[in-house]
């Protein structure tokens, strides 16, 4: 058993195990719990749509915190970004969307959503919107109105990725590869 010791005696570890035996017998909601310690929402099946992905990951984020990029067309300073953005971000906070914004570039924006259920319907809007370039959700690129022709490719994934393929097989053509040593000495 502990021994009685006056409250001006305790310790920063006396102090801790107190805070412990209180946390112990509270009662926490399941509200004020941190979302990674929240258990998931279940998943109703009869609302999937097998033809569309999108259905899936719509249901899976349900109740969870979600982030998309935007991006912003033409090429604007970084107080346009935020005169925009807020338009945005007020046009959907009359529509019933908590949505919080950051600026992280002189074009860029992320958009951090409360409940990530309602990603895709915000995804739409700002497609729609004059000045969006584009959206990137959950690693897919949607194409904004604001897109130029050369960025309109539906749905690109990673574009960087096939930058760097594109570029290997250029080197690679080049050079004819073996597996044997060879005597001469290549400068790079």
């Amino acid at each position: 058993p502990p021994k009685k010791k006056d409250i001006r005696d305790y310790n920063d570890a006396d102090m801790a195990r107190l805070l412990e035996q209180w946390e112990k017998d509270d009662d926490i909601e399941e509200g004020d719990l941190p979302e990674h310690k929240r258990p998931p929402a279940p998943i109703d099946f009869s609302k999937i749509d097998p033809g569309k992905p999108e259905s899936i990951l719509k249901l899976t984020k349900k109740g969870k915190t979600l982030m998309m990029f935007v991006t912003v067309s033409g090429n604007p300073t970084e107080k346009e970004t935020e005169e925009i953005t807020s338009l945005w971000q007020g046009s959907l906070f009359n529509a019933n969307y908590d949505v919080q914004r950051f600026i992280v570039g002189s074009n860029r924006a992320i958009f951090m959503l409360r409940d990530g259920g309602y990603a895709w319907e915000i995804k739409d809007f700002l497609i729609n919107q004059e000045r969006c370039a584009d959206v990137t959700l959950e690693g897919q690129v949607y194409p904004g109105k604001g897109a130029d022709g050369s960025e309109k490719v539906k749905n690109k994934t990673k574009p960087e990725k096939s930058k760097k393929k594109k570029e290997a097989e250029k080197k690679s053509n080049g050079i004819k590869e073996d597996n044997r040593a060879t005597n001469q000495r290549e400068e790079l």
